[in-house]
């Protein structure tokens, strides 16, 4: 109870500084953060916000007004929607019109839709991410408990657990859908029923056998397998809110109930079928191709690149951006070097953490060190960036240098990924589902080592002394894009 009251004056203090109920076109949650749709974005007191007890930073990025809260954002946005008279699943859609203060400039317009692009994807796929992590490192367990000899690939405990690891790839075009049209407030049911006729068995069996819809000439339309593809659904959702709020507009109150959903289910899952289907298909094929010939290129230079600024995307909340890319990886080829790259910085942050951890005499600060670590070892960095890392600067400039060795190790080795979630907790994910434990889990187990240690030791020796002061909280990120109200 006493949690409960605390989480409760946690949201109304947040709703209360972000501008009021008023203020909030929309909010969503990710895995440690508030994520708000501001209709006017300079009525938030920032620095009152990040005093909170309870918030660890506060950042602006993809058009969102984020407040990172860690372990609790789950209870406190249930408190926040409770207070905004939102159903605690559900949150509201950011409107379609703009706000009279706007920029209504072709950039400003161009920036408006690909935020709103960007908080649809990221929207539907956020709340399914821990859900797929587990999957993968159920998958990953499963194959070393063959490789073993603890259960066998023909025996019902196989049949059982591998089901558990593979449901949420199968039906993740249902999944998807049901969350983007939470996202765009429209009908979750009957986008889910879409994605149900897409990965219909009879339609993948037509997939699986090369068959063709129809042909035209000497082009053929043919059936494409959906299971463990995301973009299609997210299309059809779109389609979904649009086809049916056109209908309700003209069709009789009387036959809505039963004539709507005839047409919507049979329109968008004849166009997603034969069109906007194999197109999204096709084009994620192509993304993931291309990340890996890109990777192919110069792993290694590519690699420590992306790993030395990775972090910094969690600062300003930007890394969920790319998420997608990660999971469209593993839904087109079932692996992803790139999630292999990006998941070593987290235990760059962990074993920054840990130094300061360790050499401090400061009983608070030892704390805050330990808890960073162990949540990073879980795989979330916030609470050791912005209660240790980032408030020294110099241990998140030394896991940031790990980091970027252990991404170049990682292409030197040619590191690969089955499962989404990284760290020392996600080190089942290294496991090849296939082949069991391979050269591969062992050369991650290396790197992790390497990277753990090399942040931990220059932390100890050069990033962390207890004469530094400790930065109250980080600045607020500057935007680039909008002018400084000083000039």
């Amino acid at each position: 109870m006493k949690k409960k009251e605390e989480h409760q004056k946690l949201a109304a203090q947040i709703i209360q500084l972000v501008g009021g109920e008023e203020n909030i076109d929309n909010v969503i949650h990710c895995v440690t953060r508030l994520r708000f749709h501001l209709k006017n974005d300079t009525l938030p007191k920032t620095g009152e916000v990040k005093e909170l007890k309870g918030v660890m930073g506060v950042a602006e990025a993809g058009g969102q007004y984020q407040v990172v809260i860690g372990a609790a954002v789950e209870d406190v946005y249930r408190e926040v929607a409770a207070q905004l008279n939102l159903s605690p699943d559900r949150s509201q859609s950011r409107k379609d019109v703009s706000d009279d203060n706007e920029d209504r400039t072709f950039w400003g317009t161009f920036k408006h839709r690909g935020n709103q692009l960007i908080g649809v994807i990221t929207g539907s796929v956020m709340p399914i991410i821990s859900i797929l992590a587990a999957a993968g490192i159920i998958k990953g367990l499963l194959s070393l408990f063959v490789g073993l000899n603890l259960v066998t690939d023909t025996g019902t405990a196989y049949l059982i657990i591998n089901a558990m690891a593979d449901a949420v790839f199968y039906f993740l075009p249902v999944l998807v859908g049901f969350n983007a049209a939470k996202r765009l407030n429209g009908n979750p049911l009957l986008t889910a029923v879409i994605g149900g006729v897409i990965i219909h068995p009879t339609v993948l069996e037509a997939a699986d056998s090369g068959l063709s819809i129809f042909s035209v000439g000497a082009f053929d339309f043919p059936f494409v397998s959906y299971t463990y593809s995301i973009f299609p659904m997210i299309l059809a959702a779109w389609l979904v809110k649009k086809l049916e709020n056109w209908l309700k507009s003209w069709v009789s109150s009387y036959i809505q109930a039963i004539f709507i959903p005839i047409v919507v289910i049979g329109a968008v899952s004849s166009i997603t079928i034969i069109i906007t289907g194999p197109v999204l298909v096709g084009l994620s094929l192509a993304m993931a191709n291309g990340l890996e010939t890109l990777l192919s290129l110069n792993a290694p230079v590519f690699a420590a690149v992306i790993n030395s600024f990775y972090q910094l995307l969690v600062v300003f909340g930007l890394h969920w951006g790319i998420i997608p890319i990660y999971v469209n990886d593993f839904a087109t080829l079932g692996y992803s070097y790139f999630s292999a790259i990006v998941s070593v910085t987290i235990v760059g942050q962990a074993g920054a953490a840990l130094g300061v951890a360790f050499k401090t005499k400061k009983a608070d600060i030892k704390e805050l060190g330990y808890a960073g670590a162990i949540s990073a070892f879980c795989g979330i960095t916030e609470p050791a960036i912005y209660g240790i890392n980032l408030r020294f600067r110099r241990p998140f400039i030394c896991a940031s240098i790990a980091s970027a060795v252990g991404g170049f190790l990682t292409g030197v080795f040619e590191i690969n990924m089955w499962s989404i979630i990284g760290s020392i907790i996600g080190l089942p994910s290294f496991i090849d589902p296939e082949h069991g434990i391979t050269a591969n889990f062992w050369y991650a187990v290396l790197v992790t080592a390497i990277t753990l240690f090399l942040a931990f030791a220059l932390t100890y020796v050069w990033g962390y002394s207890d004469k530094m002061e400790m930065s109250e909280r980080r600045e607020k990120p500057k935007n680039p894009t909008k002018p400084n109200p000083d000039n």
